[in-house]
């Protein structure tokens, strides 16, 4: 007979134990994960606003990778919170800290914030608070809905969104507590002794995640069992009341987690007198008061009501707090959103002010909003692109301050070391990405790194047999000139030359459409490794029962008009304000989508989105950035614009495709890069070098 859940928690919490602590001891280690920063996001919604980075000081290399110096981005000064609360500076073990949205698995992300590196300190011990809202219905549907000009799509979930969802309900609730349980035992190396945990459920996994937080938190340390109580609207039952409030499980790290207790405000005199049937008086001054009783009955004191009215009412453990509905000012129109009235109770409870806060399944991005309007630091993570990319615009419609997008480094190899150890190679992983492309390896005396393979065939209409070379590139690294300059030689010389050459990436460098086109070589071909592959693989069980649904996909890549760059004449009035200044005109050309094939949709969806690919390729681009002064390593967007941004124009499912950036001057050229995320969460670069003004 089949053991019951309760009799497999105790081997459910010992096995996440051993994961949780073989993850801390890889932190240690040489290899171990990191964190990528894709793009430093200076919000600015149009394109008046002055760019951020030149009207600061630029720092140094070091700095860009944890920007947060006043002399970067003008951090406020820290705040003091309650006697008990600390000054919190915006810094970690007196380096510059700035905000961060990170995309990826969370377990890998927080692997990466407890082992920090040269740029960034761990975050061992340092996090005040964590609120998580990790998904608990197992019959959820995430579907994503797109809105294009004139039509509807609809997406299911990326496949590493679905493996990881399928993964955590494959076994039931079983298997969604041992996704759950390393992770939580993560958490709890992140908080500081004095931090808080709150995790928010409902009934479906709620009672047995309490029994695992016992153990990961011990129970000593519970606090409490809130009940978020939401309006709803009226149903008939037939067999048991209706549904109306999640559960919100409270710990804290240890006996002296910080906590401030608060009041809220009555909403009326009226509200007040309710429940304490005590007769309202009015002494010779016109002031109103109650009479309370004390000492058995033995003298009653005076309370003026306008002093009870000023302490508000203490919060207990049920929140009566409505739900966000589509037509609220905060709604992101995503499922599962919580109001920000609920966090910011949760972050003004158990957050010092200037304290960080961190929300691993980020969702909508409410943990973060919150965090920035209460003047708390905050990290929030997310496995889903669309999740991240609805956070981005967020943030940026709030106009934080600045923030880091980050993901997960090099996530094909962390994906490889859990498929096949830490021990892997990466001509195994090679080997793994030619096997699936139908390539076989060439002889180990021509190919010491294993990357390089071949296809035999019969040329097209030709009749006669040909040859193809396939070069499988490292994910450790950007596939771009190089790569290909190197894969024409190999083709034309090796063994005797070869027909084609088809060169597969997983990483890219921005330039890479400006490269091929400029190489013109009918018989190169370059194709996308499907990040998810890895993924793909354990799910299968092994590449026999993946060959043949692999599909390696064309690049996307946006194409620009020239950028036009002038220097400003300021008039008199404007004087020395505008002063050594000049204007980038941006305009977008072209954007060419990631083969349709590769995006997750059905066939009447696929049709309806090579419409809008056919006649109007650019409303596809869902966000898109200016950085004036590219470095060529980290993306700084001093300029940005989205689909729903009405700054710029009226059009909500459209961006604007011009952007003029006023920037310092400077003599000589400018390397500018311009960045965009698509309605599906690819991204594309274009970087161009613009002579002087």
């Amino acid at each position: 007979m089949p053991k019951s859940l309760l009799e497999q928690l105790p081997e459910i919490v010992g096995n996440g134990r051993k994961e949780a602590e073989k993850i801390l001891e890889g932190i240690e280690s040489r290899h171990r994960v990191s964190l990528q920063t894709r793009e430093v996001v200076l919000p600015a919604k149009d394109s008046s606003v002055q760019d951020w980075v030149t009207a600061q000081k630029r720092t140094s290399q070091r700095e860009v990778f944890a920007p947060g110096q006043t002399s970067l981005l003008e951090s406020p000064q820290p705040m003091l919170g309650s006697a008990s609360a600390s000054v919190r500076p915006e810094s970690v073990d007196g380096q510059p800290w700035t905000n961060r949205l990170i995309y990826g698995d969370n377990l890998l992300a927080m692997a990466a914030l407890l082992a920090g590196d040269e740029n960034t300190p761990s975050l061992r011990g340092k996090v005040d608070l964590i609120y998580i809202d990790p998904p608990f219905d197992s019959k959820a549907d995430y579907r994503t809905k797109v809105m294009l000009p004139g039509m509807e799509l609809e997406q299911k979930p990326t496949v590493i969104e679905q493996f990881a969802y399928s993964d955590t309900w494959s076994d039931g609730t079983a298997s969604y507590l041992a996704m759950i349980t390393p992770r939580l035992i993560l958490m709890r190396e992140l908080l500081a002794d004095t931090g808080s945990i709150y995790v928010h459920l409902d009934w479906h996994v709620g009672h047995y995640v309490k029994i695992v937080m016992d153990e990961v938190f011990g129970k000593g340390c519970f606090r409490n069992e809130l009940i978020w109580h939401y309006s709803g609207w009226n149903k008939t039952l037939l067999n048991s009341f209706e549904k109306r409030h999640d559960t919100i499980f409270f710990y804290g790290k240890s006996e002296s987690q910080f906590f401030q207790s608060f009041a809220e405000p009555y909403g009326s005199k009226d509200e007040y007198l309710a429940n304490r049937k005590q007769k309202l008086y009015t002494d010779e001054s016109g002031r109103e008061y109650t009479l309370d009783t004390r000492d058995g009955g033995q003298r009653q004191t005076i309370i003026y009501l306008e002093e009870s009215l000023a302490r508000g009412k203490v919060v207990d453990d049920i929140w009566k707090i409505d739900k966000i509905n589509n037509s609220a000012k905060e709604s992101r129109n995503y499922t599962t959103q919580k109001p920000e009235r609920l966090i910011e109770r949760i972050i003004s409870a158990s957050c010092p002010e200037g304290g960080m806060v961190a929300d691993f399944n980020g969702g909508s991005g409410t943990t973060a909003a919150a965090a920035e309007k209460l003047g708390r630091r905050w990290i929030t993570t997310d496995l889903g692109k669309p999740a991240c990319m609805i956070m981005r615009k967020r943030l940026i419609d709030q106009n934080a301050k600045p923030f880091l997008y980050q993901a997960i480094g090099d996530y094909q190899v962390e994906a490889a070391k859990a498929m096949l150890g830490r021990d892997f190679r990466i001509g195994d992983l090679s080997q793994i990405v030619l096997s699936l492309y139908g390539a076989l390896p060439l002889p180990p005396d021509v190919n010491p790194q294993r990357n390089l393979g071949q296809i035999a065939g019969m040329a097209f209409g030709a009749g006669k047999s040909s040859k193809t070379l396939v070069l499988a590139d490292s994910p450790n690294k950007l596939t771009g000139a190089a790569t290909l300059k190197k894969a024409i030689a190999q083709r034309d010389n090796l063994m005797g030359g070869w027909d084609r050459v088809v060169v597969l990436g997983w990483n890219f460098e921005p330039s890479i459409g400006e490269t091929i086109t400029a190489l013109n070589d009918s018989r190169l071909e370059v194709l996308v490794i499907p990040p998810d592959l890895m993924d793909r693989l354990k799910k299968k069980g092994g590449i026999d029962k993946l060959r043949g649904q692999v599909r390696f996909s064309s690049l996307q890549y946006l194409t620009i008009h020239p950028i036009e760059r002038q220097t400003l004449t300021p008039t008199l009035s404007q004087g020395e304000r505008e002063a050594n200044r000049e204007t980038l005109t941006v305009k977008l050309k072209n954007y060419v989508l990631l083969s349709p094939e590769a995006i997750n949709l059905d066939d009447a969806n696929r049709v309806k989105l090579q419409a809008v690919i056919n006649q109007e390729p650019l409303a596809l681009i869902e966000y898109w950035a200016v950085d004036p002064d590219y470095d060529g390593k980290v993306f700084r967007s001093v300029w940005q614009d989205y689909r729903g941004n009405t700054a710029n124009d009226e059009d909500a499912l459209r961006v604007v495709t011009q952007a003029v950036v006023t920037t310092a001057a400077k003599p000589g050229p400018r390397k500018v890069c311009v960045r965009v995320v698509d309605v599906f969460g690819f991204e594309a670069e274009m970087v161009a070098i613009v002579g002087a003004a």
